[in-house]
């Protein structure tokens, strides 16, 4: 048993008032909220899910400032990731609106890219995405990720998925938002259901740029 009860809506207030305040001064005062609220439920959802999805990373609280304009400390959402392979896995995230799932391939080098590329512009792989991406919509699920202004270089314009070979990343996703049940265990069940939903999609983008997840 991991304990996971659902997402209290004390971790909800507390981002919200964190974007009011994203102040060093309200996070020491406040970060108890934070412990119990977001960090303690988020660490018992990912290892309720971790028999059949994986190890999760959950990612730290604290923005790297660094080369930002923005100089606000802290994140204001709390995210956990489950990486399939190198920059491909499942996400979900609880911020001040609720609760937000996805999955897709975020990021990878550009041998990666090259490579799924090269499957989209296959007659036979990239009708398979195109399929899964289809199911996917109908569903409910947006359809995301970096996209270039103009074709790839070395395919045409009038490419049947030219659409799909703009794309740098390729996500998908649903906002929850805060139902009644986000402080229950069935957020557990829904995260579950959804994250199964989105693994036809994570398994191809998986297979296809390969590459062993990293942290």
């Amino acid at each position: 048993m991991t304990g996971f009860a659902g997402f209290p809506l004390a971790g909800l207030d507390f981002y919200e008032d964190l974007e009011a305040d994203n102040s060093k001064a309200f996070w020491t005062a406040h970060k108890k909220i934070y412990d119990e609220s977001v960090l303690a439920p988020m660490k018992a959802l990912v290892a309720d899910l971790e028999p059949d999805f994986g190890t999760a990373k959950i990612f730290r609280p604290y923005r790297d400032v660094r080369f930002a304009k923005d100089k606000s400390p802290y994140k204001t959402a709390q995210g956990a990731v489950v990486r399939a392979a190198a920059g491909v896995g499942w996400y979900v995230q609880i911020n001040a609106g609720g609760l937000f799932v996805g999955g897709g391939f975020y990021q990878g080098s550009s041998e990666q890219l090259a490579q799924l590329r090269a499957t989209i512009d296959d007659e036979v792989r990239g009708p398979e995405l195109v399929a899964i991406l289809a199911k996917l919509t109908d569903a409910g699920f947006t359809i995301g990720g970096e996209k270039l202004k103009t074709r790839p270089k070395g395919y045409d314009a009038d490419h049947p998925r030219i659409d799909l070979l703009r794309h740098k990343s390729i996500t998908c996703g649903r906002e929850f938002g805060a139902p009644a049940w986000l402080d229950t265990p069935r957020t557990a069940k829904e995260v579950r259901a959804t994250w199964e939903t989105m693994r036809p999609l994570v398994e191809w983008l998986g297979a296809v740029v390969g590459g062993a997840p990293s942290w």
